[in-house]
């Protein structure tokens, strides 16, 4: 017979081994890296989406917000599970480049350009955006670019090249800056320059000065956002599964009424694919 004392010692040891073969493990976070855009996270959207989609599935989403060149760079790199950005022919790319899945419309915003309420350029009031350009050059006025490979930069570029200027030829009136669009539009404030802007951030933008939308309205303007899947196949380490419920969610019928239910100051400023009154 085991004496008492070493009874109790048996039991001890039974009791400390226990949660190594006999107990549960306690679950795992479910989590997934979304590489995304700093005008869905500036302009507060990620902080209205994404408790709504945890609450629903019990995944977190951990936004990593850059400009879409680098969300893609980082897609690309399997460095996150799923991008949500905005510049149509690098997502396209970026697809055909085997580095993502199933790309989807989402949703879709627009442009504005704002400026100085002086408005040196004369452009107030316009609906054409390379016009507006072609005049704030021709008026040796101050811009502001982002200068980040951002879909807003490159959207930017875009548009100075339609309207036949080189930008970088423009000298010290043309800044780029290697920021996102709230540090943009805070440097652009402080400037009296011009700048391109997407309407969520600057909505939600609170250091205005003297800045002022001036040009809206012009279909190049338009803002179209897309959800991509990286590809597990090149990154087998992703979180593939949760991206797909992810993925699925945000394109379902919840996530539009998730998304057009964002408001600032009372304004709707995403709009689910086919829902924008532009299009």
């Amino acid at each position: 017979m085991i004496p008492l004392p070493s009874r109790r010692l048996a039991v001890l040891a039974l009791l400390l081994a226990a949660p190594l073969h006999a107990w549960p493990a306690a679950a795992q976070e479910r989590a997934i890296t979304l590489a995304s855009t700093t005008s869905t996270e500036q302009s507060g959207l990620f902080g209205h989406l994404l408790p709504i989609f945890q609450r629903e599935t019990g995944i977190t989403v951990r936004v990593v917000a850059v400009g879409t060149g680098q969300a893609l760079a980082i897609g690309a790199k399997g460095d996150a599970d799923a991008l949500l950005v905005h510049d149509r022919a690098g997502e396209d790319k970026f697809v055909a480049d085997g580095h993502g899945l199933d790309r989807r419309d989402v949703m879709a915003n627009d442009f504005v350009i704002v400026g100085p309420g002086g408005d040196p350029a004369g452009i107030r009031g316009g609906r054409d955006a390379t016009e507006a350009l072609s005049r704030i050059a021709g008026a040796k006025a101050a811009f502001a670019s982002r200068g980040d490979d951002s879909g807003t930069n490159r959207t930017e570029l875009r548009l100075w090249k339609t309207a036949g200027i080189d930008a970088r030829g423009l000298g010290s009136r043309y800044r780029e800056l290697g920021q996102g669009m709230g540090p943009t539009l805070n440097a652009a404030a402080a400037m009296d320059a011009y700048t391109l802007t997407d309407r969520a951030t600057w909505a939600n933008f609170k250091n205005r000065q003297n800045l002022v939308i001036l040009v809206q309205g012009d279909p190049a303007l338009f803002n179209p956002y897309g959800s991509i899947l990286v590809n597990p196949a090149k990154n087998p380490q992703i979180h593939a599964a949760d991206a797909r419920i992810w993925h699925e969610w945000l394109t379902s019928e919840r996530g539009r009424t998730a998304i057009a239910s964002f408001r600032i100051n009372g304004e709707q400023l995403f709009f689910p694919t086919g829902t924008m009154p532009s299009q």
